[in-house]
């Protein structure tokens, strides 16, 4: 399945996702995040020892490359970006596809694991929906799909502090992003039509990507 007029690029230097006409998008991005209008959504891989100062421009160089020249959203993560897991899902008229990078080096638990300082490996959660949603959907989506990714590391018994369930890493990243197209959307929770979409299309992105990992570590 396939969003008209969006164009992904998967390979070791990262994900580009493009549109040919401008996303609304919703993120927690290092970049232009927030509520935004962009051509395009950038994660770009860094190294382990990476420099949080010369983000901006690593993503500039990454999106000169990718011919990327309007305003896009960017993403860094130190997960190999060439591992991302990808799928799709639709309900009616809407459909929804997420690009998952997933690195679990640094896995907390939310409110019990103490403050740390940034380290790069990261899960990475880029939702594209077919829908003309509103920016308060869009929110509420980015909220459904961090409860899938939680619920996703519960599943596979990753660990944070002190042997608690995971929540996450402690950079994770998420961006939900709209085309502007065809039904409305008001809402964005597990149970609206845009929630639930997302949901599906981000699920099992999430699970193959945190197995894939998992699987790679215990070899």
């Amino acid at each position: 399945m396939t969003i008209e007029g969006i164009s992904v690029v998967i390979d070791a230097e990262g994900v580009a996702v493009k549109a040919a006409t401008p996303l609304v998008v919703a993120s927690s991005a290092l970049v232009n995040g927030g509520v935004a209008t962009a051509d395009a959504i950038l994660n770009v891989h860094v190294s382990k020892n990476f420099a949080c100062a010369a983000s901006e421009a690593a993503l500039a160089a990454f999106a000169l490359r990718h011919g990327v020249r309007g305003s896009y959203v960017g993403l860094l993560t130190g997960a190999g970006t060439e591992k991302a897991e990808s799928a799709e899902a639709e309900r009616g008229a809407l459909r929804a596809r997420a690009i998952v990078t997933v690195g679990l080096s640094n896995a907390i638990t939310a409110g019990v694991s103490p403050m740390a300082a940034w380290r790069p490996s990261t899960i990475n959660t880029i939702v594209v929906v077919d829908a003309d949603a509103e920016p308060a959907a869009l929110v509420n989506a980015l909220l459904t799909v961090t409860e899938v990714k939680t619920l996703a590391l519960i599943e596979a018994g990753v660990k944070g502090a002190g042997g608690h369930p995971a929540t996450g890493t402690s950079t994770d990243a998420v961006v939900v992003a709209a085309t502007g197209r065809g039904p409305r959307a008001r809402f964005g929770g597990p149970i609206s039509d845009l929630g639930w979409v997302v949901a599906q299309a981000a699920g099992p992105a999430l699970r193959r990507g945190i197995a894939r990992w998992l699987a790679e570590r215990s070899a």
